[in-house]
């Protein structure tokens, strides 16, 4: 099949375009409501691709039309092209007018609550035009699904196993958890806690089957301790801080939520001490795909932000490749200075005992269905 002859003068954007919208729609019918056109043209574009493929792109049967594996094949080529000419719109728009621009983020329940609303704040005072679209989920292999449809630019939250083929990762900082309670339970007066202590204390705790409950448990059996029973199971953070700010209970929270939370008092850390767990915090990306000028700007901001907690990580990814590209314009090569505004922003209250005094802000974010990821073999589902 000769590209010039047969293909580089007869498909059409459009065309791609509308098999994007029938595969999606699952009926012709619609996708010609959705792109606002007759049904006939809808099944002309379908035929015109067809017939210049010389292969079937769609089954039809009495539940809707699906794609044939020709058609997936196109249609996963026509995404990556389509993300292609959206990102050089997007370059251009920024080479036109640095303040301007989009970014579309994919995040971790634990991202919304701490990190991720600093580095929006911070942009925003330097790029007051900038847009950002935030889509959130319980748990990193939850977003992926929205990474692989290009629906957002990257996800940032907890890398608990290597990524799939598909994708690139770069871990940021280690994310370890840490015991807290509410500022008015007995227990944080303490100096000193140990965890075995606290057994028979009502906790909150995230499911067992999620990667974090996973974590949380083995952080019990690696002090030789049996997992006390919860109080409350839930994996929605949102839940968890009314009940450790109004009642008697414990739970254990990501370190990253509490540092850039910091500024209001209503949650405290106590003094346990629990075993070394691996557990960083990391962007991911597709592999291969072209980043925008305005995603790279955000990538670097949060490198400035999280700087306090990452020092000591390698700038080798887990897939043994070289960091995520900088922006030109990088705002990490602002140094951020002992006594900064930037380094306050990051820096941790502290009660008159040393030890650190925090309140957890939870963000309502776009809530979207992220379904089930289409790789092999997917990681449990996280919290947060």
């Amino acid at each position: 099949m000769q590209w010039e002859d047969r293909i580089g003068r007869r498909i059409k954007l459009r065309d791609v375009n509308v098999l994007l919208a029938v595969v999606q729609c699952g009926s012709m019918v619609r996708a010609a409501e959705r792109l606002a056109v007759s049904q006939p043209v809808v099944s002309k574009a379908i035929a015109d691709l067809e017939h210049t493929l010389s292969v079937r792109l769609l089954d039809r049967s009495r539940q809707g039309i699906e794609p044939t594996p020709y058609g997936q094949a196109l249609l996963k080529r026509g995404l990556a092209a389509f993300d292609e000419l959206r990102q050089g719109v997007k370059d251009i728009e920024f080479l036109a007018d640095p303040t301007a621009g989009e970014v579309r983020i994919g995040a971790t329940d634990a991202m919304v609550a701490g990190l991720l609303p600093l580095v929006i704040n911070r942009l925003c005072r330097q790029h007051p035009r900038l847009v950002f679209h935030v889509t959130s989920a319980a748990s990193g292999p939850a977003l992926y699904r929205e990474l692989r449809e290009r629906n957002v630019d990257f996800v940032i939250g907890r890398l608990f196993a290597k990524v799939e083929e598909d994708l690139t990762a770069e871990p940021l900082f280690d994310d370890e958890i840490l015991v807290v309670a509410g500022a008015e339970n007995p227990w944080v007066r303490r100096r000193k806690i140990k965890l075995a202590q606290l057994l028979g204390e009502p906790w909150i705790m995230p499911g067992p089957e999620t990667a974090v409950g996973v974590l949380i448990a083995e952080a019990f059996h690696r002090s030789g301790l049996n997992v006390p029973r919860a109080a409350v199971t839930s994996n929605s953070i949102q839940m968890f801080r009314p009940l450790l700010e109004s009642g008697p209970f414990f739970a254990m929270y990501p370190r990253s939520i509490l540092q850039f939370s910091a500024k209001h008092l209503a949650l405290k850390i106590l003094p346990v001490r629990l075993p070394d767990q691996p557990s960083p915090v990391g962007f991911v990306t597709l592999k291969d795909r072209t980043l925008s000028s305005t995603t790279r700007l955000f990538i670097d901001c949060v490198r400035e932000v999280v700087q306090p907690l990452a020092k000591g990580r390698s700038k080798e990814n887990v897939t043994g490749k070289r960091a995520l590209p900088r922006a030109k314009r990088s705002l990490s090569q602002q140094r951020v200075r002992s006594g900064s505004k930037a380094s306050r922003e990051v820096r941790p209250l502290l009660g008159r005992s040393g030890r650190w005094v925090a309140d957890v802000t939870t963000l309502s974010s776009s809530q979207t269905a992220a379904g089930p990821s289409p790789s092999p073999a997917p990681a449990p589902r996280p919290w947060p």
